[in-house]
């Protein structure tokens, strides 16, 4: 997945999408979009497209997203059960217990008194 580097809009009554440098704010009605999508954009026929930037950079990560990643961690470290190496064991091997084979059956069948049929 790559990272947002655009915000798309639209406004239904101008029939305008307008593509701009990443929101630094949450809209209902705005979607932001990596860099592959930004650039090949295409909105329906009628419609025109309003480009504010053609340089897409990713926005640099903000305090909220450090404190999210670390709370992440954090979270992670304590639901992951500890397990020194004493208490460690080694499961048993599985064994399944196999019919037999059915018997091979030929393919073939010889049928004898038949005719030839290249005559």
């Amino acid at each position: 997945m790559n990272p947002a580097v655009a915000t798309l809009t639209y406004d239904y009554s101008d029939s305008t999408a307008v593509l701009g440098p990443l929101s630094t704010t949450a809209e209902p009605h705005a979607y932001d979009l990596c860099e592959r999508h930004a650039l090949t954009l295409t909105v329906p026929r009628g419609w025109q497209v309003v480009r504010l930037t053609t340089q897409f950079e990713p926005a640099p990560p903000s305090p909220d997203d450090l404190s999210a990643l670390a709370d992440a961690v954090r979270e992670a470290a304590h639901r992951r059960p500890t397990v020194r190496p004493a208490e460690r064991q080694v499961a048993a091997p599985l064994t399944v217990d196999l019919p037999p084979p059915a018997p091979a059956r030929p393919i073939f069948e010889i049928v004898h008194g038949g005719r030839d049929t290249d005559d």
